[in-house]
C-alpha cells in the first residue's frame, strides 16, 4: 500500500482535506482545509499517525511528547499507543492556552518534567503561532524543544521555518503538495 508517508496523504486526502472558503486559525482565509482531527479520530488514522510521530521521536532518543491543546491531545495519545505497543519509554503533556482557574492552576498538564528530551505536535501548520505559544511555555518552565513534529505544513505562510528557530529541528510527516496528489 505505499509507505506510511503516502498512506497518511491517502487518509488526509480522503478524511480532512476539503476545498471552499474557510478560515483559518490566523485569522486568513483559505480556499482548502485540512482537518487532521478527522483522521486521527479512525482507527487506521490513530494508528498510522502515532505510529509515524513514534517513529521521528525514536530517532532522536525523545522522551516526552506533548503540544498545545487541544489540537496535539489526540496527536499525543496516539503516539503514546504506539510506543506502548513498542514498549518504548515516552510520556506525554499537553499545554493549555490558559491556566486553570481551580485546582494547581497549571499551564501544562500531565506528565511534563524539565530534564526528558523533547517533542512538540502539531497537527497542522500555516504561521506556526500555536506551536510557538506552547514551545515558549515549555522552554519557560525549564525544557528545550529538541524536535516539533507537524502532521501536516500547509506550505505558506513561513510556519515551519518559524518553528524551525524555536526548536533544534521541524519535520513535516505531510504537506499540502502531498495531500493534494493524493486527493486526485
Amino acid at each position: 500500500m505505499g509507505s506510511g508517508t503516502e498512506q497518511l496523504a491517502s487518509l488526509l486526502a480522503r478524511h480532512s482535506y476539503r476545498r471552499g472558503t474557510f478560515t483559518l486559525a490566523s485569522g486568513k482565509t483559505s480556499d482548502f482545509y485540512v482537518d487532521v482531527k478527522q483522521t486521527v479520530f479512525t482507527p487506521d488514522g490513530t494508528r498510522l499517525i502515532g505510529e509515524l510521530i513514534l517513529d521521528e521521536l525514536e530517532k532522536r532518543d525523545i522522551t516526552l511528547v506533548g503540544g498545545m491543546a487541544v489540537g496535539a491531545i489526540p496527536l499525543v495519545t496516539a503516539t503514546l499507543a504506539a510506543a506502548a505497543g513498542r514498549d518504548y519509554p515516552l510520556e506525554g503533556f499537553f499545554v493549555r492556552k490558559q491556566p486553570k482557574d481551580h485546582g494547581t492552576a497549571k499551564l501544562i498538564d500531565g506528565r511534563f518534567h524539565d530534564a526528558a528530551r523533547v517533542a512538540l505536535v502539531e497537527d497542522v501548520v500555516t504561521t506556526g503561532e500555536s506551536t510557538a505559544q506552547a514551545a515558549a511555555i515549555v522552554e519557560e518552565a525549564g525544557a528545550a524543544i529538541d524536535l516539533i513534529v507537524v502532521v501536516v505544513d500547509r506550505e505558506e505562510d513561513d510556519g515551519m521555518k518559524r518553528l524551525a528557530s524555536t526548536a533544534g529541528e521541524v519535520v513535516a510527516l505531510a504537506t499540502k503538495t502531498e495531500i493534494v496528489r493524493a486527493a486526485g
